[in-house]
C-alpha cells in the first residue's frame, strides 16, 4: 500500500501562486505514476495533471496547461504541483493519487488517494 499526504494548500488572491506537495510512504514511490485531481463544492472530481514513474512524461487538463506544472522527486518520494496565475475557479480540494498503471487522466486509473488539501482563490 501507499499512503499519500498533501500539503501546501491555502488562501491566495487571484493571479497568485501556490505550490502543493504530496509525500508518499509505503511501497517504492518510483513504482507509481502520480496524478493530481481537484474537487470543487457540488462538482465531480476532475483531473488536473499526471506524471510518469520516471517523471519524463506529463499530462495536463486543458484549462491548466501553461499555468500548472507537475513534477516529482523520487528520492524524496514526493510529487509537486506548482500552480501559477490562479483563478477563483481553481478553488477546490486538491488530491494526489498513485497509479500502478501508466499515468492517465482517468479517475479509475488510480489506486491510492490522499485526503486532500484546500486551495481557495479569492477574486
Amino acid at each position: 500500500q501507499v499512503q499519500l499526504v498533501e500539503s501546501g494548500g491555502g488562501l491566495v488572491q487571484a493571479g497568485g501562486s501556490l505550490s502543493l506537495s504530496c509525500a508518499a510512504s509505503g511501497r517504492p514511490f518510483s513504482s507509481y505514476s502520480m496524478g493530481w485531481f481537484r474537487q470543487a463544492p457540488g462538482k465531480e472530481r476532475e483531473f488536473v495533471a499526471a506524471i510518469s514513474r520516471s517523471g519524463g512524461g506529463t499530462n495536463y487538463a486543458d484549462p491548466d496547461k501553461g499555468r500548472f506544472t507537475i513534477s516529482r522527486d523520487n528520492a524524496k518520494s514526493t510529487v509537486y504541483l506548482q500552480m501559477n496565475t490562479l483563478k477563483p475557479e481553481d478553488t477546490a480540494v486538491y488530491y494526489c493519487a498513485a497509479s500502478r498503471s501508466s499515468y492517465c487522466s482517468n479517475y479509475g486509473c488510480y489506486d491510492y488517494w490522499g485526503r486532500g488539501t484546500q486551495v481557495t482563490v479569492s477574486s
